[in-house]
């Protein structure tokens, strides 16, 4: 007896597909009791799945791993286009079947895999699947981009509004707090982190029903040209129908921009104000994007309170100089430890260090490193010499001693030194470096003990 698997797909979940995904299995069913020596082991099916690709039909791979297991000798399947759309896939899977003593039988096309000439027609109808998904796939776009060029909503429901059938309907609940959002923000003159821990706090909850809000969601939300009323369609983009893989839209393809489509939850004058406070806070002392850079010292820094890493804080002083400071995040987001709206435990109460001190700190260490300081300036000092002209060798040489001695005070080269910075409070620091065995303590006298 030969044990017979047979695959059926349907790429859709409307009724008339749902009819046909049955009568497939119907068929197979009638069509392998009617020969004598087949016994059916298995009917694999995906239902509302695409075809070009494998990675999300799950019946599909079972059956591929079963097939390896020697569950069964042959696959029956209706037609190519069932198996794969995807010309790559058809012949590899093929192949790899066959390989293990598998057949593939594609009954309206007349294809057996075990043929000699089989992978020849077999590549000739797989393109031709191929090609027909390619067509649908532009056709779906292009009659896409026309119904949003009409004002056609392509997307979920969202806070403050509700899309039902292609359209935005005001929910006043969640209307109500995205005002409130933007008058913490527009006109109370507050912080991301601090609406988001005076939300959570109150018990607020975001549109997915969490306790717990978070700055990016804050910010997405007052960027979110929907509140004005405006609708901004094709963000996204799927550059590959085999795929189907979305990316993000960053001017590969013109967006749909509709301004005035819906009625508006926030007043645009409001809403343009949010976005300036937003361009101005996001910009660094010299005019840079502030979080566009890392620091030297970013991720290396920990709270030995609550184990959070430290973020970077960067302050202006009086003299419009830059300060920068390391506190615990979760001090920085949440505050000093309290007991939320939820009933969790927030905050910590884990200190900031300036990143001068931590600098300096990293700076005693190094001077206690055991390691050849003379020689390592004579072994630099040759290489320099081997690979650049003299009249460059002074400065450099110059640059070489003071990382060395530990005059220089580099961020950025005790960064590559550094494993981890433990930060108890203002005056009990940890150092641990890379390749060097130990922890340095940093003490109130503010000198770094030896390491244990």
């Amino acid at each position: 007896m030969i044990r017979v698997a047979s695959y059926c797909r349907v790429s859709t979940d409307q009724e008339d597909q749902a009819n046909s995904f049955v009568s497939q299995q119907l068929y197979f069913r009638q069509y392998v009791q009617r020969q004598p020596d087949w016994e059916l082991y298995e009917i694999y099916a995906d239902e509302g799945i695409t075809g070009t690709s494998t990675k999300k039909r799950a019946a599909f791979n079972r059956m591929i791993h079963d097939a390896y297991m020697g569950k069964f000798q042959l696959i029956i399947t209706k037609e190519v286009s069932r198996f794969s759309r995807n010309i790559l896939d058809t012949i590899s899977f093929t192949r790899e079947l066959k390989e293990i003593g598998v057949g593939v039988l594609f009954m309206n096309d007349g294809i057996h895999t075990l043929d000699p000439d089989a992978e020849l027609r077999l590549s000739i109808m797989a393109s031709i699947a191929q090609e027909e998904s390619r067509k649908t796939s532009s056709r779906v776009k292009w009659g896409q981009t026309r119904q949003m060029e009409r004002g056609v909503v392509f997307g979920q429901s969202l806070l403050g509004y509700d899309v039902k059938n292609g359209k935005l309907t005001v929910e006043p609940e969640g209307a109500a707090l995205v005002r409130l959002i933007f008058h913490k923000y527009g006109v109370e003159k507050k912080g991301t982190s601090v609406i988001a821990r005076e939300l959570q706090e109150a018990g607020y909850r975001t549109y997915s029903g969490n306790v717990k809000w978070s700055t990016s969601q804050i910010v997405k939300m007052l960027k979110n040209e929907k509140y004005v009323g405006d609708l901004v369609q094709k963000k996204t983009y799927t550059p590959d129908y085999l795929t189907h893989e979305k990316k993000y839209n960053r001017g590969h393809e013109a967006y749909v921009v509709l301004r005035d489509h819906h009625a508006p939850i926030i007043p645009r004058a409001t809403f343009e104000a949010a976005g300036r406070i937003l361009t101005a806070r996001a910009q660094s002392q010299d005019g840079q994007p502030k979080h566009s850079r890392r620091y030297p010292l970013s991720g290396k820094l920990r709270c030995g309170v609550c184990g959070a890493n430290c973020a970077a804080r960067c302050k202006a002083r009086r003299d419009g100089s830059a300060a920068l400071s390391w506190r615990c995040y979760a001090a920085t987001k949440y505050g000093r430890p309290h007991t939320d709206a939820a009933g969790h435990t927030r905050g910590c109460t884990g200190e900031s260090l300036r990143d001068e001190d931590a600098v300096q700190i990293l700076t005693q260490v190094w001077a206690l490193l055991p390691i050849d300081r003379t020689g390592i300036a004579a072994d630099v000092t040759a290489t320099l010499n081997a690979a650049i002209s003299p009249e460059r060798i002074r400065p450099l040489q110059a640059e070489v001693t003071a990382l060395l001695d530990g005059t220089a005070q580099d961020a950025a080269f005790y960064a590559q030194l550094l494993d981890r910075m433990v930060i108890h409070d203002r005056a009990h620091i940890e150092v641990r470096l890379r390749d060097f065995p130990g922890t340095w303590r940093f003490m109130r006298a503010e000198t770094a003990a030896p390491p244990k």
